[in-house]
């Protein structure tokens, strides 16, 4: 009678589990598996949040003062002019020109910055004495602040008494105006951005070359491949999805150019691009109709136009992958 009683205060042992407990097993084993599906998103979300307030409301903000005549003196007062700021954009040869020095002088800076970092890569790769002194070294132009390194290589190229040409005139070269003519300018203000540049993208593709395996390297030892032939066969495969992130920034960063031609200008013809906007970038004509003509209507324009320039540009290398995908 005890024995009985007992068992049925303290439950019996002997019986299979009850409808509640399974509910509750299969309660928890739904809440342990959305806690391990949902984890990310948890931390993620506030990523986003963070985005639409900082990124997303500027976007929309400035497409509609786009489509007003705003003058910064009065950013409360808008009247609306539709699509007229984008039609006089298109119709102004500043923005073509402005649209054409930034390609060329994106075009001039980031080819052979790139080829440069690939190359200096590859010799960073392989075992060297004060390998990491070298490391930190090529970090040191990416340290360097845009106005220490512009008016650094300003004085480097001053028509009179810069170095670039001190060195010319030593072999027998007439000097050249480095800032008066446009060619010229353009290679010089391209050369600050190479220098700034190529460090930082040389230790992302170091960073890319030693998570090559080595077993690769060692196949192609073995089936006789030089180190030229390891390099193009092996290692630029290898890192190619780092050339394409690296080639991605350096035409977002030619694009918003600003800094290095503003500087270089030393005064108000810095803002213009020169006397004759010989090398006038899409961030410097954005600038000059916003700060100095005071007309935010045509300098939100501009931004737009930077910024749809970089959706073709998306558009199209994926459209040249896509094809390339397609031969393959």
């Amino acid at each position: 009678m005890a024995t009985s009683t007992t068992k049925a205060l303290a439950g019996d042992e002997s019986r299979g589990p009850s409808p509640d407990d399974d509910t509750a097993r299969r309660r928890g084993a739904l809440l342990h598996r959305l806690d391990i599906k949902g984890a990310p998103y948890v931390f993620v979300a506030p990523f986003f949040v963070v985005f639409a307030a900082f990124s997303f409301y500027p976007l929309v903000y400035t497409s509609w003062i786009s489509l007003h005549d705003v003058e910064l003196a009065t950013l409360d007062v808008m009247e609306w002019v539709a699509f007229d700021n984008y039609v006089e954009l298109w119709g102004d040869s500043r923005f073509w020109n402005a649209l054409q020095n930034t390609i060329t002088i994106g075009v001039i800076s980031t080819v052979p910055q790139l080829l440069m970092a690939l190359g200096l890569a590859h010799l960073l790769n392989y075992r060297m004495r004060a390998s990491l002194f070298f490391r930190v070294a090529s970090l040191v132009p990416y340290a360097t602040s845009v106005a220490a390194a512009a008016l650094v290589f300003t004085m480097i190229f001053e028509r009179d008494f810069g170095m670039i040409n001190w060195a010319l005139g030593s072999v027998g070269i007439d000097p050249v105006d480095w800032e008066a003519d446009k060619w010229p300018a353009q290679v010089a203000i391209s050369t600050i951005v190479i220098w700034r540049w190529t460090g930082y993208n040389a230790l992302l593709y170091l960073a890319a070359m030693q998570a090559i395996p080595a077993e690769r390297y060692e196949a192609a030892s073995l089936d006789g491949a030089s180190r030229w032939q390891q390099f193009t066969h092996v290692t630029v495969p290898g890192i190619r999805s780092t050339i394409v992130f690296t080639i991605v920034l350096s035409t977002i960063g030619a694009t918003q150019l600003f800094g290095e031609p503003l500087i270089f200008g030393q005064g108000p013809n810095g803002v213009s691009g020169g006397a004759d906007n010989q090398y006038q970038t899409l961030g410097l004509l954005l600038y000059e109709e916003g700060w100095k003509n005071y007309q935010m209507g045509r300098s939100a324009t501009v931004a737009w136009a930077m910024f749809l320039l970089l959706v073709l540009v998306f558009l199209v290398q994926r459209l040249v992958k896509r094809a390339r995908s397609r031969t393959s």
